[in-house]
């Protein structure tokens, strides 16, 4: 029987604890839940000659699909908690979310402070098939590395998504948890060690977070809940409104959300994610008024229209 996967931020820091006592990088393993061919977990080499093990889980498809998307996940990195998103997922979409250096099943053993370094780091990530797309989600402190990644790799990313974003500001969650975390930083477990170490140093990093926003032409989303009292969203509202961009920021504001939508139902967060990717363009020749209709060109029409005329009977 699965067991069930600790929810809500106390919870999860039992389950970082638990896991350490037990000699476990996991956190309630997915292989537990789901079988290889829904979730399976990975391994790759990190980007920048940097020679760490990057661990992830990602979503097996034996047809490439159109849209890949990649998760960059917060502090605590734990991929593990995207599993349920993972196994939600259509088959015409891909998805692999990561446990970022320091975490989980990835190396180093050592925290890893720097967002630039982190961003350099998870480039693989960015890597497509033939005719696929990327779309690259930040999720909490992700978000920042996330940015960097986009402008770093602009050929590679076609659109951005800041989930849940953390932008240097904490609510009051975040700042018990800080508070109580930095006194007791030499005995906590690793995962959390280097959580509390990541936030409390991020300030200072977020300017190149906002040039890197600068620079960018895909779409950029900034998608928060109004709940979260770990990211307050006057947080994330603001850096919409000051940080100036090619195009503008698109913002949701989705009401009643906590900091970690990854954690409650799959279909309302699926249906954000997929509102960030845009529609297939269908091409119509114009019609001009007083001239007989235009014949239909069948290789214009979507896929599934030209399926359904094929399909009809005679």
């Amino acid at each position: 029987m699965a067991r069930k996967r600790p929810k809500g931020v106390l919870s999860m820091g039992w389950a970082v604890i638990e896991a350490a006592a037990a000699g476990r990088t996991e956190h309630v393993p997915t292989s537990a839940d789901y079988p290889d061919t829904v979730v399976r977990r990975l391994h790759f080499h990190a980007g920048a000659g940097l020679g760490w093990k990057i661990s992830a889980l990602t979503t097996p498809r034996a047809k490439t699909a159109p849209w890949k998307i990649v998760v960059v996940t917060g502090a605590p990195s734990w991929a593990e908690y995207w599993a349920p998103v993972l196994a939600a997922l259509p088959q015409d979409r891909e998805m692999i979310v990561v446990d970022r250096p320091g975490y989980a099943g990835s190396e180093p053993v050592e925290y890893v402070g720097d967002i630039h370094v982190q961003a350099r780091a998870l480039a693989p990530l960015l890597e497509a098939r033939f005719g696929q797309k990327v779309l690259l989600v930040g999720q909490s402190y992700g978000a920042a590395i996330a940015s960097l990644m986009a402008a770093e790799n602009p050929r590679k990313v076609a659109g951005l998504v800041l989930l849940s974003g953390y932008f240097g500001e904490s609510g009051p969650t975040a700042r018990w948890l800080l508070d109580v975390g930095s006194r007791l930083l030499k005995i906590i477990p690793r995962d959390l060690r280097h959580a509390v170490m990541e936030v409390t140093n991020q300030p200072t990093q977020l300017d190149g977070m906002r040039a890197a926003l600068a620079r960018l032409r895909v779409p950029v989303h900034v998608v928060h809940g109004d709940k979260d009292d770990f990211a307050p969203i006057e947080i994330a509202e603001r850096l919409v409104s000051e940080t100036r961009t090619r195009r503008p920021m698109r913002f949701e504001r989705v009401p009643g959300a906590t900091h970690f939508m990854n954690e409650g139902p799959t279909e309302p967060l699926l249906q954000h994610i997929e509102a960030c990717i845009p529609r297939p363009f269908v091409f119509k020749l114009p019609r001009i008024p007083g001239l007989p209709k235009l014949p239909s060109f069948g290789w214009f029409k979507p896929r599934a229209e030209r399926q359904r005329q094929t399909a009809a009977p005679a």
